[in-house]
């Protein structure tokens, strides 16, 4: 086995030979855009620059057909890199998913040509839908992660961080059915669905007052009505209810779901609560495998602030792969403030010259990680004691 000065200086140089590939393919990606669980071409795309860097690809993985599962090396101890590519509906790659799933699969195109050296089974898995479908719950559920010992990604935003700091959330849409009348003549003969959902709101905002810190509901209307002179028998809307912890979560999600009913209630219409993917949890970051990728990232040049004072969040199924498998979610920089994650500026911003140097860094900081955790017997040891069972055999 090469010392790992040595690997990672191959390393470095494979991705940097990638590179005009791997920012070609983030281009792609971001300007072709695909919504959740329809990633046809993003999913193609990277499983084929895995397929022609030697890995064995799987297509369609538990039962998703944008989900794929990519394997090269026969060693004993598995890494899991994923890569996200769905995007966001209206603006596109506002959340920079073309850049985590272009350095996935430079940092596992780099790793395969050394994996069995260092007694390695690199595994780049493609999860679909992390905008609120769960894709990487559902292929957990399923058997895609089975065998890991250790996970990762990474995540753009405006500044570098060492983890996402994340909340437990729960996706639903809101339905109230009433009965249509006209609006000016017979409006005694109408059950308004438009004001249950409305009576809602105001209590949803009443019921802020009450939260504890990071407690969050937001929603938006899909569905108002029809015509103003329609009595709306039918309103739809989407919410996410966010807390801190999954714990935190089953407090907090019955009393907003009461504000719908009281909706209900107090206008005689029915309401349905439609869950829309699982619910995703909160975040447990791997402090030492953090450790490692800040100090392989800043060997690169990136720079870390300080810990604490960051009052950004937000939610990710990776969160849920967190509590089964030792994991790390870093946040890599696109020096792009004001422009945050989610806005159409961001979408220009991760496809900016910042973002393409975001792709290889990444691609270099995770692999240099892995290489750290391969070779390291006490990481190997730790990893391998702590592998995600949940009742199915790892490969220890």
């Amino acid at each position: 086995m090469s010392a790992p000065a040595e690997t990672k200086d191959r390393l470095a140089s494979a991705v940097s030979a990638d590179g005009e590939a791997l920012v070609g393919l983030s281009h792609r990606i971001h300007q072709h855009p695909e919504l959740g669980f329809e990633e046809e071409q993003a999913s193609t795309w990277c499983a084929e620059m895995l397929s022609e860097a030697g890995f064995t690809v799987d297509r369609g993985v538990a039962d998703l057909p944008t989900a794929f599962s990519a394997t090269a090396g026969s060693g004993p101890f598995t890494v899991a890199i994923c890569a996200e590519y769905d995007a966001l509906p209206g603006i596109g790659h506002a959340c920079g998913h073309n850049i985590i799933a272009s350095a996935a699969v430079g940092a596992g195109r780099a790793l395969a040509a050394v994996a069995d050296d260092l007694g390695l089974s690199v595994r780049v898995l493609g999860t679909p839908a992390e905008e609120g479908g769960g894709g990487k719950v559902v292929m957990m559920e399923r058997g895609a992660f089975d065998g890991v010992h250790a996970a990762m990604m990474v995540h753009p935003a405006p500044g570098e961080l060492d983890r996402m700091p994340c909340l437990a959330v729960e996706h639903y849409d809101v339905v109230y059915r009433g009965k249509e009348a006209h609006a000016s003549a017979y409006p005694h003969h109408g059950i308004n669905a438009a004001d249950a959902l409305t009576l809602a709101q105001v209590a949803i905002g009443l019921l802020r007052q009450h939260g504890e810190d990071h407690d969050q509901v937001h929603g938006i209307v899909t569905l108002g009505g029809m015509a103003p002179n329609i009595i709306p028998a039918l309103t739809k809307a989407k919410y996410y209810v966010r807390a801190r912890t999954l714990e935190r979560l089953e407090e907090w999600s019955p009393k907003v779901r009461a504000c719908f009913e009281a909706g209900a209630i107090a206008t005689g219409a029915s309401l349905e609560i439609l869950p829309q993917g699982p619910t995703y949890s909160e975040f447990h970051t791997d402090e030492e495998m953090a450790a490692l990728y800040v100090r392989n990232a800043e060997a690169l040049g990136r720079s870390f602030p300080p810990p604490g004072g960051v009052t950004m969040s937000g939610s990710t199924d990776m969160a849920n792969v967190s509590l089964a498998i030792p994991s790390i979610h870093p946040m890599v920089s696109l020096d792009c403030l004001p422009a945050v994650n989610h806005q159409p500026e961001f979408t220009a911003a991760a496809a900016s010259p910042a973002a393409d140097r975001a792709v290889t860094d990444g691609a270099i900081a995770m692999a240099w990680t892995v290489v750290d955790l391969a070779t390291d017997e006490s990481q190997r040891e730790r990893l391998t004691a702590e592998a995600y069972s949940a009742g199915r055999s790892a490969t220890a």
